[in-house]
């Protein structure tokens, strides 16, 4: 099998302080997790044992972001859109990032090839 990564995709307008983009993040890496071992059981399987591999990117706004989402989930990738309770430095319901995979990093390459770091 070919390298199994995960891409989070973060919104870079929102400004996130450190310790909350961190757990924008990790929510992120989690729910998309989840998903994708009721998708693609032997994807998470081979990304568990390889090491884990995750890579972070970044957006310029929710527009973009939401392109992102919606190119991920018509490729049937496992995706999950993450959206701020609003308990802290957010509003609630704010759409902070989509986390991708883990998946064939070839299948992601094509949607987030094109990103810069985060």
């Amino acid at each position: 099998m070919s390298e199994i990564k995960q891409v989070i995709v973060v919104r870079k307008d929102l400004q996130l302080p450190k310790g909350k983009l961190a757990v924008q993040v990790a929510h992120a890496a989690v729910s998309a997790m989840l998903v994708a071992e009721r998708m693609r059981r032997e994807w998470v399987e081979a990304w568990l044992s390889t090491g884990q591999k995750k890579v972070v990117l970044k957006v310029n706004d929710l527009r973009e972001l939401m392109e992102i989402y919606e190119k991920a989930r018509k490729a049937g990738l496992p995706v999950a859109l993450i959206s701020d309770a609003g308990l802290t430095v957010l509003p609630p319901g704010t759409i902070t990032c989509v986390g991708i995979g883990p998946a064939p990093a070839e299948l992601i390459d094509r949607i987030t090839g094109h990103l810069k770091l985060l």
